[in-house]
């Protein structure tokens, strides 16, 4: 729809016809034939042209063509309303009247000069198309690998519902990979095993040997949480397998059982000695006590009682003697037995006649006859009595007999080199070491009966 189209008006202050010198004046200067005539209707479509800014002509453009083939003045209507308004404004001094509107001042040309002076020109002379260059490609740069970065474990969760640990990828998987010269696979069981075959069958190996746990896991990613199924499985694949439970309580009793028997070792060796020792010494002591006061005097005594103390210098021996030969009561606690039970029953030191038996341990409580290998004849070995010394050389030494040999206990033993009555002693002991297969018999022969009121004999005396 068009614009509604302004009246002329001919009012004498805008000018009207007067002022532009009547419709003749106008027709006749531009040429246009008749005002609002037989032209009327090319200048409407001027104007509703130019109400169409895409056929607005850009600004300061000159168009249209000469009129009549003749070379004419441009038509400029917005000089031509400057210059009117200049002359009105010297002619009339009053405020200056606004411009009237552009379609008012079109209609009055004719449209054949409105066309040629408002046609749009050219695309190609407004636009110019932009020049195409060819895309320069960049220069191809090799790709660089990022830098591998050990992965870090993230910490331990404890799932609410089915209290299943929340593991990331084990480093050691890493450290393996990477030891091997190939990247770790991640993914699925499948592209681990792909991983897998591409670089060998140590890879393969590594993968086999990685608890089944772990590869749950993983699969189901850091931080994943485990089903109550997965849970309850990991819980059966932690617990150990009987096999495993044997074999710990195999080796937990034969831990019990070494150290028990190092105990028992330590307390033979070592304990027994210094326990027999301490017994031994305090028998002693309490035996020359009860001498000095006169509480003891010879003959018959109880069975473990003592009554003679045994000294051999040599051996830096010096063991009280008791009656009998019972384990327990003698031996264990470190003294010397005498025989004087049954058919091992011997005489005592006193006797004009006989063979003084005794018996000692050469190992451990005490073991007084340890090195009674080591006498050699003539070496001293004295009784210590209430009232006398009576002291002994050695005379001989059977190295192994048999435990039921008793014969060696006779008045005059067999075996040794004595072979008429006299006053004998002997001595005997287990062997090998820490043995109790076989005896050592050692022999000896009296060759002095000192009583205490001349003193200690000279091998007593330092």
């Amino acid at each position: 729809m068009t614009a509604l189209r302004p009246e002329r008006d001919s009012s004498p202050s805008y000018g009207g016809e007067a002022a532009y010198g009547g419709a003749d004046a106008f027709e006749g200067a531009y040429g246009i034939g008749g005002g609002y005539g037989t032209g009327g209707a090319g200048v409407y479509d001027a104007a509703e042209r130019l109400a169409d800014p895409l056929t607005d002509p850009l600004p300061g453009q000159r168009q249209g063509q000469p009129q009549g083939g003749q070379q004419e003045e441009w038509y400029d209507p917005e000089g031509y309303a400057r210059d009117w308004y200049a002359g009105q404004v010297a002619a009339q001094p009053q405020p200056q009247p606004p411009q009237p509107p552009r379609q008012a001042q079109v209609r009055q040309q004719s449209p054949s000069a409105y066309e040629e002076m408002y046609a749009r020109p050219p695309y190609e002379a407004t636009y110019a198309p932009p020049s195409y260059e060819e895309p320069v490609a960049a220069p191809y740069q090799e790709p660089v690998a990022a830098p591998y970065e050990e992965p870090v474990a993230t910490p331990l969760t404890v799932d609410d519902e089915t209290v299943g640990l929340r593991v990331s990828e084990t480093p050691r998987r890493a450290e393996s990979a990477a030891g091997s010269g190939s990247v770790p696979a991640t993914g699925g069981r499948a592209a681990r095993r792909k991983a897998a075959r591409r670089h060998g069958r140590r890879g393969g190996a590594q993968e086999a040997q990685e608890p089944q746990g772990d590869r749950e896991s993983a699969e189901k990613g850091a931080g994943a949480p485990l089903s109550r199924v997965e849970a309850r499985r990991a819980a059966r694949a932690r617990k150990p397998s009987a096999g495993v439970i044997a074999s710990r309580v195999i080796g937990e009793v034969f831990i019990t059982t070494g150290v028990l028997m190092l105990l028992f070792v330590t307390y033979q060796l070592w304990w027994s000695n210094v326990r027999a020792n301490q017994q031994a010494g305090s028998a002693a002591n309490s035996l020359q006590e009860d001498w000095a006061k006169g509480k003891r005097n010879p003959g018959t005594f109880e069975p473990g009682q003592g009554f003679a103390i045994l000294h051999i210098p040599k051996l830096d021996v010096v063991s009280p003697i008791a009656e009998g030969i019972d384990k327990q009561k003698v031996l264990d606690r470190g003294m010397v037995g005498h025989y004087a039970e049954g058919a091992t029953k011997t005489s005592m030191p006193d006797a004009k006649t006989g063979n003084f038996g005794i018996a000692g341990h050469r190992n451990t409580h005490g073991e007084p006859f340890r090195y009674i290998n080591r006498l050699q004849p003539g070496d001293e070995i004295v009784v210590e009595t209430q009232d006398d010394y009576y002291v002994y050389e050695m005379a001989a030494i059977l190295p192994v007999t048999n435990p039921g040999n008793t014969s060696v206990l006779d008045p005059i033993p067999k075996g040794s080199t004595f072979t008429k009555p006299g006053r004998y002693i002997t001595l005997t002991t287990c062997t090998p070491e820490f043995t109790s297969k076989y005896r050592m018999i050692v022999w000896g022969k009296m060759v002095e009966d000192r009583p205490r009121s001349k003193g200690k004999p000279d091998a007593l005396v330092e």
